[in-house]
């Protein structure tokens, strides 16, 4: 979720990697530029605006891509890249354009350095979770869970499994067999709506879900796994391989390793200790 959004001035930008490029949802462009109440109206009525002034279409700019809505799911939605944008902006009345488009300059360039040299991708992916809070102990367990299924996702795709349906199915199996619940029954038990599920895992959760992902891995590459059904199969074998090894460990230490904790209440839960903390050394004298 993190990589499918990018803020300017503290408006939510979203985003979706296509075609070696970003492109930026527009009705979130002009709702930051614009502080419309109504995006989605406006973009409407300056399409009709421009059409009627310049004769020119702002939509042939756009592409339909699919991006993560308020309630979770995937719609289609109006996309330009970066030089679809800006010419957008040319459109839009704002104070704001020129910061936006130095900002999005800003934005696209540190991608192509990414692809350039993936480890700056890691090196900024730290540094947020940090800024975050985050423990460098568990930055690092997150960083090597991402590359992990990262190489799982490859897999899956070089044999044959192509849609976000198909990879979301496969990634429950392994769920179940390795915690006993699916990633959206875990979000439940976590009170997480929206948010990433694997950001708000402890360090046992993040290694028993890469022991997962990496066993289905082995698996499927020893098994030569072909399409979605022998796929599947290879993903409950890896997702059991962590489970049998979590079944043990509840065993033998007499706790859970599936928490209903997450990052967001432990963080507020931080913060109520400091502040009654302040105010028993201002109360108490120190």
């Amino acid at each position: 979720m993190e990589n499918a959004l990018a803020v300017f001035e503290g408006k939510r930008i979203r985003r979706t990697w296509h075609k070696d490029e970003w492109w930026f949802s527009v009705v979130d462009v002009v709702g930051a530029l614009t502080e419309s109440v109504d995006a989605k109206d406006y973009w409407y009525r300056l399409k009709k605006r421009e059409l009627e002034a310049s004769g020119i279409e702002l939509s042939t700019f756009c592409r339909q891509l699919k991006l993560i809505s308020a309630d979770g799911k995937q719609y289609s939605t109006d996309c330009a890249n970066t030089e679809g944008l800006f010419r957008i902006i040319q459109s839009i009345p704002s104070p704001k354009a020129e910061p936006f488009k130095l900002w999005l300059a800003k934005v696209g360039y540190e991608r192509v350095q990414e692809i350039q040299n993936p480890e700056l991708a890691q090196k900024r992916m730290k540094e947020l979770y940090k800024a975050k809070g985050y423990s460098d102990a568990w930055i690092e367990k997150r960083a090597r869970g991402i590359a992990i299924r990262d190489e799982l996702t490859d897999e899956w795709d070089k044999r044959g499994i192509k849609t976000n349906k198909e990879y979301a199915i496969l990634t429950s199996e392994i769920s179940k067999a390795t915690f006993g619940i699916t990633p959206t029954q875990y979000k439940e038990v976590k009170a997480l709506k929206n948010e990433n599920l694997r950001d708000h895992m402890n360090d046992l959760e993040l290694i028993f879900t890469m022991l997962g992902e990496a066993s289905t891995t082995t698996i499927a590459r020893s098994k030569d796994s072909q399409g979605f059904v022998e796929n599947k199969d290879a993903a409950n074998e890896g997702g059991t391989v962590a489970g049998v090894a979590r079944k043990e460990l509840e065993k033998r230490s007499g706790k859970k390793v599936a928490s209903g904790g997450n990052y967001l209440s432990e963080k507020e839960e931080n913060k109520r200790k400091k502040l009654s903390s302040s105010r028993c050394d201002r109360d108490c004298g120190g």
